[in-house]
C-alpha cells in the first residue's frame, strides 16, 4: 500500500531521492548500518535489509516463531532480531558485543552477543516499575565501548547509570512535565527530549556529567630537603581517587579525553590532544608501521586537529551545488549514488569557499579517496581535504591552470641528488616531472596504490611534515626503479604512473624516511614548505594563494561559455523543435499521401468486390426465382390436398355431428318420457295417498258422527256423495291428462319418421334446427303441463286443507250443539 513506503530524501538539497516499497505493514522503526551503506526497516511481520547505495531492497528478514517483531538493528557484521512480548525496548553497543533489555519490570537484562549468554540482571529503584526507552550515551573517544546507558521509565524521568556498577550518575526530566521521547547525537554532545506537552528540551551532555568527569583528586608530594649531603626525605600523602569500573574485555581502565584546544603550531607536541601527542602516535607508527584500522579515523582527526565548524559548513551547504559541478557525473561517473553525491557535496562546498577550486580539473580526484573513507560525514570529509590541500598541497596553485612546476622541481631536485642515472634515464626518453610526478600528487597516490597501502602511506604522511609527500614520490619513484629503467615509450611511462605496480609499501614508506634524513638542506622541499597550520575554529581560512586574475578571467571565460552554451542549447533546442516539426508534418504529409493512396486502393478493391458480390447476388436471385417457383408449385399442390383432406374431413364431422344429434334427441327423449312416466307415477301415488287420507278421514268422520247423532250422519252422507263427485272428476281430468301425453308422443314420433326419410345432404341443417325447435316447444309444452299439473295438485290439496278445516269446523259446532 501507500502508507506502506519509505521516502529517501536528500537534506541538503530537501529533494526526494528514491522510494522503497515492500512492506505490507507500518514501518516501525529503521537502523542503518555503522557503515551507512545497509539499512533495516521493521514491521510487525518482518523485516527488510535495503542497499542504501542503490535502494533496492536486497533480503527479506523472516523468524519461523509466528511473533510481533519489536525491532531489528544492525551489529556491525550481524543482525539481531527481538521478538516476542514480554520485552519493551532493547540497545546495544556500537562494538555490536552487548545487548541491553528493559520491559515490563524494573529490570534491566546485560546480554553478551557472541556467547549469547546473560552477563548481567540490575534491579532499578523501586519508584521505576516499566522500562519504556534505552539509550547508550556514545563517546567519541570510546569507539562504541560506552559505559552509561539512559533509562527511561514510566514515570517520564530518564536516568544514566554506568553499566558496570549501575550508580547512578544524573537524571533529566520531572514527573511534572515527563519525557514521551528521547535522543542522543552520535557524538554524545546532545540529548534531545520531547516532553508532554510537546516541547522539545535540548541538554548538554558536558554540562550534565560535569560533576561526573570532574578530575579525581591528585596525589599530594610534600618533601622537605636537608643539606645537600644528607638524605632527601618525602612525605606522600595521598588524596582520593576514583578509577572507573574496569570492563571485562580490558585489563586498564578507559581514560576519559577531553576536547581539543585551540591548536597554534607552537611547541613540540605541535598542540595536539592530551594522551595523543604527535611525537607518541609517532612511536606508535614507528613501532606498528601503521595506527590501528579502529581509531585511525579517530587518530587523523586529532593530527589534523580538525575544528569541525558547524555553522560555517552549513553555511557552505546552503549555498547548494555549484556550477562547476553540476555535470560532475558525467566527468566522473560513479556507480555508487550516495557517493557521487557526496563527492558532489564536497566539491561544491570547495568551491564556495574558494574560487579556484571551482576551476581545477584534479580536484575531484584529490578528493575522491577522503569522500569514499567519509561518506557518512560529510563535515568531517570536507576539513580533512580542506587542511590537505592547505598543508600537503602548499604551492600547487601559483602556476594555475598548469601544473605546479616549483613543487615538480623540488621533486626532480631530490630525484636528481638520490638517482641522477634514473633522472637521466627520464631525460633521454623524454619524461619530465609533468609524466612521472604529477600523476601521483595530483591524485594522491589513490590509482597506483589498494586501499590498505594508501591508508598506511597517509597515516605517515599525516603524522609528518607536509614535505614527505614530495619525498614519498620520489620513494615510489625509486622503488620502481628496475622497471622504470626499462621502459622507452611515452605510453608506457603514462600507463606506469596511473596504474598499480607491484611493490611493497613498507619498503616505500622506508625510503621516504630515508630521503628526508638524507636530503640536503638547500634542496630539501621542508625549506620551502611551511610547517602544518590547522584549519581555524569559527570560520575557515581565506585561501587566495593563486593567481587572482587568472580565476577570474577563467570564471569569467567559463561564465561567457555557460552563458553561450545555454544560448547555444536555446538555439539548438528552436531547432530541434523546428526540425522535429518539420519531421513532424513531413511524416504526416507522407502519412497523409500514403493513408489517400491506400484509400484508393481500398476503394477500388472494394468496386471490384461489390461487382463480385452483385454477380453472386444475381446468380442467387435467379436459383431463389426457381426454388420460389418449386415451392410455389409445391405449396399449391399441398394445399389443394390439403383442401381435399378437410373437406373430408368436414363431411366426416358432419355425419358424426348428426348421430351425435340423433343419439342426443333419442336420449332427451327418452329421459322425457322417463320423467313424464315418474311425474304420472308422482301424481298417482299422491293420489293414493290422498285417497288413503280421505278414507282415514271418512272413516274417523263416520265413527264420530254415529256416536254424536243421526243427523250429522245425513250431512257426511251428503258430503261423502259430494267427495265421491269431485272424486270422479278428478280422475277423469287426471285420465284426459294421460290421453293427452300419448297423443303428443304419437305426434313426435311421427316427426322422426318423416325426418328420417329426408334428405341429409341437402336439408340436413333445416332438419336439425327444426328437430331443436319441436324438441324446445315439446318440452316447454311438457314443462308447463307438469306446471299446471303441480298447481291443480296444489289447488287441489288446499281444497282437501279447507274442507277438512271445514268438517272440523263442523264437528266442533256438533260438539256444542249436543253439549
Amino acid at each position: 500500500p501507500q502508507a506502506f513506503k519509505m521516502q529517501t530524501v536528500d537534506v541538503d538539497t530537501k529533494q526526494l531521492v528514491s522510494w522503497m516499497r515492500g512492506h505490507e505493514g507500518a514501518v516501525s522503526s529503521i537502523s542503518v548500518h555503522s557503515s551507512g551503506r545497509y539499512a533495516i526497516s521493521t514491521s510487525s511481520d518482518t523485516a527488510q535489509l535495503w542497499d542504501l547505495d542503490t535502494f533496492q531492497r536486497k533480503r527479506k528478514l523472516n523468524i519461523r516463531q509466528s511473533v510481533g517483531i519489536q525491532k531489528v538493528f544492525a551489529v556491525f557484521a550481524q543482525t539481531r532480531f527481538c521478538k516476542g512480548t514480554g520485552c519493551t525496548y532493547l540497545q546495544h553497543f556500537e562494538d555490536g558485543k552487548t545487548l541491553a533489555v528493559g520491559g515490563r519490570s524494573s529490570l534491566i537484562h546485560l546480554w553478551c552477543l557472541d556467547s549469547q549468554k546473560l552477563m548481567r540482571v540490575a534491579q532499578m529503584p523501586p519508584n521505576v516499575r516499566t522500562v519504556r526507552h534505552l539509550e547508550f550515551l556514545p563517546d567519541s573517544f570510546d569507539r562504541g565501548s560506552s559505559q552509561i546507558l539512559g533509562i527511561l521509565s514510566q514515570d517520564g524521568i530518564m536516568r544514566f547509570t554506568n553499566i558496570q556498577t549501575f550508580k547512578p550518575l544524573f537524571e533529566i526530566g520531572s514527573i511534572d512535565n515527563g519525557i514521551t521521547g528521547v535522543s542522543i547525537c552520535s557524538k554524545g554532545r546532545h540529548i534531545v527530549t520531547v516532553i508532554d506537552s510537546g516541547a522539545l528540551n535540548i541538554y548538554s551532555v558536558e554540562n550534565l556529567t560535569r560533576e561526573v568527569n570532574k578530575p579525581p583528586k591528585p596525589l599530594v608530594m610534600m618533601g622537605t630537603q636537608g643539606s645537600e649531603n644528607s638524605r632527601a626525605t618525602v612525605k606522600v600523602q595521598a588524596g582520593t581517587v576514583q578509577r572507573p569500573a574496569k570492563t571485562p574485555r580490558r585489563v586498564h581502565p578507559a581514560k576519559k579525553l577531553q576536547p581539543p584546544a585551540v591548536i597554534t603550531g607552537d611547541g613540540p607536541e605541535t598542540g595536539q590532544r592530551d594522551g595523543l601527542s604527535k611525537k607518541r602516535l609517532q612511536k606508535v607508527l614507528k613501532a606498528f608501521g601503521e595506527y590501528p584500522s579502529k581509531y585511525r579515523m579517530f587518530v587523523w582527526r586529532s593530527l589534523l586537529c580538525l575544528p569541525e565548524n558547524h555553522c560555517a559548513f552549513s553555511s557552505l551547504m546552503q549555498k547548494g551545488v555549484h556550477p562547476a559541478f553540476v555535470t560532475l557525473h558525467e566527468r566522473y561517473p560513479i556507480k555508487s549514488p550516495k557517493l557521487q553525491r557526496g563527492l558532489q557535496r564536497v566539491l561544491s562546498a570547495l568551491a564556495h569557499w574558494s574560487a579556484i577550486f571551482g576551476e581545477t580539473d584534479y580536484l575531484p580526484l584529490v578528493a575522491f579517496p577522503f569522500v569514499k573513507l567519509f561518506q557518512n560525514n560529510p563535515l568531517i570529509c570536507f576539513e580533512v581535504v580542506a587542511t590537505v590541500i592547505v598543508n600537503w598541497c602548499q604551492h600547487w596553485f601559483e602556476y594555475f591552470p598548469n601544473p605546479p612546476l616549483n613543487v615538480l622541481s623540488m621533486v626532480e631536485n631530490v630525484l636528481a641528488h638520490h638517482d641522477k642515472s634514473l633522472l637521466q634515464h627520464f631525460v633521454n626518453c623524454g619524461i619530465t616531472s609533468q609524466m612521472y610526478a604529477w600523476p601521483l600528487l595530483e591524485t594522491l597516490f589513490s590509482e597506483v596504490l589498494t586501499q590498505d597501502e594508501w591508508l598506511r602511506l597517509f597515516d605517515n604522511i599525516f603524522s609528518n611534515h607536509p614535505s614527505f609527500l614530495l619525498m614519498a614520490v620520489v620513494a615510489y619513484i625509486a622503488c620502481c626503479r628496475a622497471p622504470l629503467l626499462q621502459l622507452t615509450l611515452r605510453e608506457d611511462f603514462e600507463y606506469f604512473f596511473h596504474h598499480r605496480n607491484n611493490f611493497a609499501i613498507s619498503e616505500m614508506i622506508k625510503e621516504a624516511y630515508h630521503l628526508m634524513d638524507s636530503t640536503q638542506a638547500d634542496i630539501h622541499p621542508r625549506c620551502m614548505l611551511t610547517d602544518f597550520e590547522p584549519l581555524t575554529a569559527g570560520q575557515y581560512p581565506v585561501f587566495n594563494k593563486y593567481p587572482t586574475f587568472i580565476v577570474e578571467y577563467q570564471s569569467k571565460e567559463r561564465e561567457r561559455i555557460r552563458q553561450q552554451e545555454l544560448e547555444y542549447l536555446r538555439e539548438r533546442q528552436a531547432v530541434q523543435e523546428l526540425r522535429s516539426e518539420a519531421v513532424r508534418q513531413q511524416a504526416e504529409d507522407e502519412a497523409w499521401y500514403v493513408q489517400q493512396e491506400l484509400l484508393q486502393q481500398a476503394e477500388e478493391q472494394r468496386r471490384r468486390i461489390l461487382q463480385q458480390e452483385e454477380e453472386k447476388l444475381t446468380e442467387q436471385r435467379a436459383r431463389l426465382a426457381a426454388m420460389k417457383r418449386e415451392l410455389k408449385v409445391k405449396e399449391l399442390q399441398m394445399v389443394d390436398a390439403a383442401r381435399r383432406r378437410f373437406l373430408k374431413h368436414q363431411q366426416d364431422q358432419r355425419k358424426i355431428q348428426l348421430r351425435r344429434l340423433d343419439d342426443e334427441i333419442q336420449r332427451k327423449m327418452a329421459l322425457r318420457d322417463q320423467e313424464t312416466a315418474a311425474a304420472v307415477q308422482d301424481v298417482e301415488v299422491r293420489q293414493m295417498e290422498l285417497d288413503a287420507q280421505r278414507h282415514v278421514f271418512e272413516q274417523q268422520l263416520t265413527k264420530e258422527q254415529e256416536r254424536v247423532n243421526q243427523g250429522v250422519t245425513a250431512e257426511i252422507d251428503t258430503w261423502r256423495r259430494r267427495a265421491e263427485l269431485d272424486e270422479t272428476t278428478f280422475q277423469n281430468l287426471l285420465q284426459s291428462d294421460t290421453d293427452l301425453s300419448q297423443e303428443t308422443k304419437r305426434v313426435l314420433e311421427a316427426s322422426l319418421t318423416e325426418a328420417e326419410q329426408l334428405d341429409a345432404d341437402l336439408q340436413w341443417k333445416t332438419e336439425v334446427l327444426k328437430r331443436l325447435e319441436k324438441a324446445d316447444a315439446e318440452q316447454q309444452k311438457h314443462h308447463q303441463h307438469l306446471a299446471e299439473l303441480n298447481r291443480e295438485t296444489r289447488a287441489k290439496e288446499e281444497e282437501l286443507v279447507h274442507i277438512m278445516m271445514k268438517m272440523e269446523d263442523k264437528k266442533v259446532r256438533g260438539y256444542n250443539n249436543l253439549s
